[in-house]
C-alpha cells in the first residue's frame, strides 16, 4: 500500500496543466472513479467542478489567484464534483499549490472531504453541547439551591445539617468537574492531544478509593474486590485512571445492580487487568457493540448520563496502551475488563 492510501481524506496531485498524476483510495471511493480511470486526464473535464451555485469553478484555467508566487495554499470551499455514474457529490475542497524554487506554478495537491460527513459532524458537535448542558445544570442548581440556603439562613440550620448540604455541594462541584473534563478529553482525545500524567499507581487503592466515591450516590453500593498477592502497580496517569473506574462502576450501579458487583484484578507476563462484575439483567447482544459509541444509552435501568462516559473510557485506556472489552449474558450481568501494559515505565524509560 502507498503512503498516500493511509490518508483518510481523498487526496488529488494536479500537474501544472491540471492533469491528475496521482490519487489515493480514498479519492477513488468519493469519486466512483477507479484510479487507472483518472491518471492523467484533465480533472476540470473529469469532475466538472461547480460551486454549489452551478457556477463552474476552473471556467479558464487556474484560479487568478495561482499567478502570484505568493499564494501557497488555497482557502477551503464547497463544491459539486461530477461522480463516475453522473451523479453530483458536494465536497469540501483545500489544498497546496506546488511551485518550483523560482515560485513558478507547477501543480497542486487537493484534499476534499465528503460535506455529508462534515455535516454529521457538526450535528454530533450540537448534540454533545446539548447533552451535556443538560447534565451540567441538574448539579448546578444543586449547587445554587444549597448555596443560597446556606447564606441565608446560616444561623439557624444545624452544624450536622450544614455539613450535610456542604457535603452535597462538594458532590456536585465534582461532578460538574467530571463533565467539563469529559469535554475536555474528547476534544483531546479525537485530535491526538491527550497527554497522560502518569506515575506508579496502585490499582487496588485505587479502586478502593473510587468505591467510596461512588457510595456517595449509591449508598448501598457493595463491591467485593479481589486482587492477587502482590498485585503490580502501573505506570499510568491515576487521574484518568480513576475516571475510567469511576464510569464503570457507575455503569454497573445504573443498570446493573450496586449490591453483589465485582472488582477482579489479574495479571500475566505482558498485562495487568481488572474487571467490574455487574449482577444485573446484562446486556442483549445486538446492543453490546453499541456501548462504546457516543451518545449511546441502554434503556434498561436509569437511563441518565452523557452517553459519552464508555466512549472516553475505551480512548483513556487505549492512550495507555491497553483495552477496554465488555461482555455480557442476558440475564447474568456484564463485565467490563481493562488492560494496561505491565512493563511500560521500564519500557518508557529504558531501565
Amino acid at each position: 500500500m502507498e503512503l498516500i492510501d493511509l490518508i483518510p481524506d481523498a487526496v488529488i496531485q494536479l500537474d501544472g496543466d491540471r492533469r491528475i498524476v496521482a490519487v489515493n483510495e480514498a479519492a477513488s471511493a468519493l469519486t466512483r472513479f477507479a484510479p487507472s480511470e483518472l491518471l492523467g486526464r484533465d480533472a476540470a473535464e473529469v469532475f466538472e467542478p461547480r460551486t454549489v451555485d452551478g457556477r463552474p469553478v476552473w471556467p479558464n484555467g487556474w484560479h487568478p489567484a495561482a499567478g502570484l508566487r505568493s499564494v501557497r495554499s488555497m482557502p477551503e470551499q464547497e463544491m459539486l464534483l461530477r461522480r463516475a455514474d453522473g451523479a453530483s457529490v458536494r465536497a469540501f475542497v483545500t489544498g497546496s499549490y506546488q511551485r518550483s524554487a523560482a515560485g513558478t506554478l507547477e501543480g497542486a495537491v487537493l484534499v476534499l472531504r465528503e460535506a455529508g460527513k462534515r455535516v454529521h459532524k457538526a450535528t454530533s458537535g450540537i448534540e454533545m453541547v446539548s447533552t451535556v448542558s443538560h447534565e451540567l445544570r441538574s448539579p448546578l442548581t444543586s449547587v445554587k439551591g444549597y448555596t443560597s440556603l446556606l447564606l441565608s439562613r446560616w444561623d439557624r440550620i444545624a452544624d450536622d445539617k450544614k455539613r450535610e448540604m456542604l457535603d452535597q455541594v462538594n458532590h456536585d462541584a465534582d461532578r460538574v468537574h467530571r463533565l467539563i473534563t469529559e469535554l475536555l478529553d474528547i476534544s483531546r482525545l479525537e485530535t491526538d492531544k491527550l497527554v497522560l500524567r502518569r506515575q506508579m499507581v496502585a490499582l487496588p487503592d485505587l479502586a478502593q478509593l473510587v468505591i467510596e466515591k461512588v457510595k456517595f450516590s449509591y449508598h448501598d453500593v457493595d463491591v467485593t474486590m479481589t486482587f492477587p498477592d502482590e498485585f503490580p502497580p502501573v505506570y499510568a496517569d491515576p487521574d484518568k485512571l480513576e475516571q475510567v473506574l469511576t464510569n464503570l462502576v457507575e455503569n454497573a450501579c445504573k443498570y446493573g445492580s450496586p449490591k453483589g458487583m465485582q472488582m477482579v484484578g489479574a495479571l500475566d507476563d505482558d498485562h495487568v487487568s481488572l474487571s467490574v462484575i455487574d449482577k444485573g439483567e446484562g446486556i442483549p447482544a445486538v446492543d453490546l457493540p453499541k456501548v462504546f459509541t457516543k451518545f449511546f444509552r441502554r434503556e434498561l435501568g436509569r437511563p441518565t448520563g452523557s452517553g459519552l462516559g464508555l466512549w472516553i473510557s475505551r480512548g483513556l485506556v487505549e492512550a495507555h496502551g491497553g483495552r477496554l472489552t465488555a461482555t455480557s449474558t442476558p440475564g447474568a450481568g456484564t463485565t467490563f475488563t481493562f488492560t494496561l501494559p505491565r512493563f511500560a515505565f521500564e519500557d518508557i524509560h529504558g531501565g
